[in-house]
C-alpha cells in the first residue's frame, strides 16, 4: 500500500466508538465456533472424526496466517491509516464467508464428501478472515488509548458488548434458529456485525505518529517474540484459557442434549446463565481492580473457571446446571476485564525496548498462541469419538451422555487449571500495584 503521510492531526477517538466495534467482531465468530459443531455434525451428519480433522488442520493454517496479517498492518502506510484499509476490505469478506458457512448448497444433499470439502473450504475461509480482522482490531487497542485509566475504561466497554454480542450469538442462538433456521440467522448476525464494525471503523482515528516510525522486519519481530519468555508465559495461558471457552461453548448444547436431555432451546437457558453473571462480573471485576493488582484478578479467574465447572459433572437438571454455569461466568468475566490489558502492557514494553510500533504482529502472534487451543480441541473431539462411539447426530453410540460430559467438564477443566498455572510464572515490575495496569 502507499506511502502516504498523514496531514491531518490526531482526533480523538470515543471509548464507546472503540468498544462498541467489539460487539461486531464477536456475533458472526461467536455463533461460527459454537454452532459449527452442532450443525455439521449433530445436524447434517458429519463424521466427528472428520470434525477433529478440520480443527486440526486449521489450527495450523492459522499459526501462519496471523503472524503474515499483522506484518502487513504494521507496514501498510496510507493515508486512511494502517489498520482502517484492512477492516475495510477484510470484514465484507469475512461476514460473505460466514454466511455461507452456514447455507451450504443444496447441490451437495447427502453426499459426505461433498460436504466435508465443503465444511473444510469455508472453515479455513472464515477462519482466517476472523484472523485478518481481529488482528487490526486488536492492534488499534494500545494504540488509540495509552493510560491505564482510558484503557481500563474502554477494555470494560469492549468486553461488556462482546458479552452482549456472547447472550445473542451463543445463548439465544438456539431460540433463534429454532424459528427461523441457521441460515436466515447467518444472514441477519452477518449484516448486523457488517454495519457495527464499519460504523467503529471509520470513527477510529489512528496516531500519525505511528505512520512515520520505523516499518517493523518480519523476522526480527518474531525472533524478538519467541525470545522473550513473557510472550509465551502469555501466550500460553491464553491459549489453554481460549482452549477451555472453545469446549465449554461448544459441548453445551450436547450436554443439554445428551445429559440433561433436554430439547434444544434450554441450550439458551445454560447459556444465559454464563453470560448472565459474566456481564455483571465485568461490573464488579473493573471495580475492584482499584483495590486488586489486576495481576491476582487475572490469575483468580482460572482457579473460579477450574473450581467452577467440576459440579456439572454430576448434575442431572437445569436449574442446577443454570446455577453452576454461573460460576463459571464469574470467572470468565475475570479473564475478559484483564486479559487485553495485560496484552497492551506486554506491547508497551516491547516498543519501549526496541522502539519499533509492531501492536499487530504482537496481536496476531498472541492469536496464534490463541488458536493452539484448535489442537486440544480437535484431540477432546476425537477422543469423544474414539471412546465412546461418538460418530454423529444420526449415530452418537452407546454412551453420548459420557461423551458431552468429557467435551464440556473434563477437558476445559483441565485445560483452565493449566492456563491457572502457568500464569503463576508471569511478572511485571509494577504488578503489586493498586493503579490499574
Amino acid at each position: 500500500m502507499e506511502n502516504n503521510q498523514p496531514q491531518s492531526k490526531l482526533r480523538k477517538t470515543s471509548p464507546f466508538r472503540y468498544g462498541i466495534g467489539m460487539f461486531g467482531t464477536s456475533i458472526p465468530i461467536n455463533m461460527f465456533k459454537t454452532y459449527a459443531a452442532i450443525f455439521y455434525v449433530g445436524m447434517l451428519g458429519l463424521p466427528m472424526k472428520r470434525y477433529s480433522l478440520v480443527l486440526l488442520i486449521y489450527t495450523f493454517v492459522d499459526a501462519i496466517d496471523n503472524p503474515v496479517y499483522g506484518f502487513l498492518s504494521d507496514r501498510t502506510r496510507t493515508r486512511w491509516g494502517r489498520r482502517r484499509p484492512w477492516l475495510v476490505i477484510g470484514v465484507p469478506l469475512l461476514i460473505l464467508c460466514f454466511i455461507s458457512f452456514f447455507n451450504v448448497p443444496s447441490f451437495i444433499g447427502e453426499n459426505q464428501t461433498a460436504l466435508f470439502v465443503y465444511f473444510l473450504l469455508m472453515y479455513i475461509l472464515t477462519g482466517t478472515l476472523d484472523s485478518l480482522m481481529n488482528a487490526n482490531y486488536g492492534a488499534l487497542f494500545p494504540e488509540l488509548f495509552h493510560s491505564d485509566h482510558e484503557r481500563a475504561k474502554t477494555n470494560a466497554i469492549r468486553q461488556a458488548f462482546q458479552l452482549v454480542a456472547m447472550v445473542i450469538s451463543i445463548a439465544l442462538t438456539p431460540m433463534i434458529t429454532e424459528k427461523i433456521g441457521y441460515r436466515l440467522t447467518a444472514v441477519i448476525y452477518g449484516v448486523l456485525a457488517l454495519a457495527v464494525i464499519l460504523y467503529c471503523t471509520f470513527g477510529c482515528h489512528e496516531d500519525p505518529e505511528s505512520w512515520s516510525t520505523e516499518t517493523p522486519k518480519i523476522w526480527g519481530s518474531i525472533k524478538a517474540l519467541i525470545t522473550n519468555k513473557k510472550f509465551w508465559i502469555f501466550g500460553l495461558t491464553g491459549a489453554f484459557y481460549s482452549a477451555a471457552f472453545s469446549l465449554i461453548s461448544q459441548a453445551i448444547p450436547f450436554y443439554v442434549q445428551y445429559s440433561l436431555k433436554l430439547d434444544s432451546s434450554k441450550t439458551t437457558l445454560l447459556m444465559a446463565a454464563v453470560f448472565a453473571v459474566a456481564l455483571v462480573g465485568i461490573l464488579i471485576w473493573s471495580k475492584l481492580t482499584k483495590r486488586i493488582p489486576i495481576m491476582k484478578i487475572w490469575r483468580a479467574s482460572f482457579f473460579i473457571m477450574a473450581v467452577g465447572v467440576a459440579p456439572l459433572f454430576f448434575i442431572n437438571s437445569l436449574v442446577p446446571a443454570m446455577c453452576i454455569a454461573g460460576a463459571v461466568g464469574f470467572g470468565v468475566a475475570g479473564c475478559l476485564t484483564t486479559m487485553d490489558c495485560i496484552g497492551a502492557k506486554f506491547m508497551d514494553e516491547d516498543y519501549k525496548k526496541y522502539g519499533v510500533k509492531r501492536e499487530a504482529i504482537i496481536s496476531s502472534c498472541m492469536g496464534v498462541m490463541n488458536r493452539l487451543n484448535g489442537l486440544f480441541t480437535s484431540l477432546a473431539f476425537y477422543i469423544a469419538a474414539t471412546a465412546f462411539g461418538f460418530e454423529s447426530g444420526e449415530n452418537p453410540g452407546p454412551n453420548p451422555d459420557l461423551a458431552s460430559r468429557m467435551l464440556l467438564i473434563v477437558f476445559p477443566g483441565v485445560a483452565v487449571l493449566i492456563s491457572a498455572i502457568i500464569s503463576l510464572f508471569l511478572h511485571f515490575k509494577d504488578e503489586n500495584s493498586n493503579e490499574q495496569e
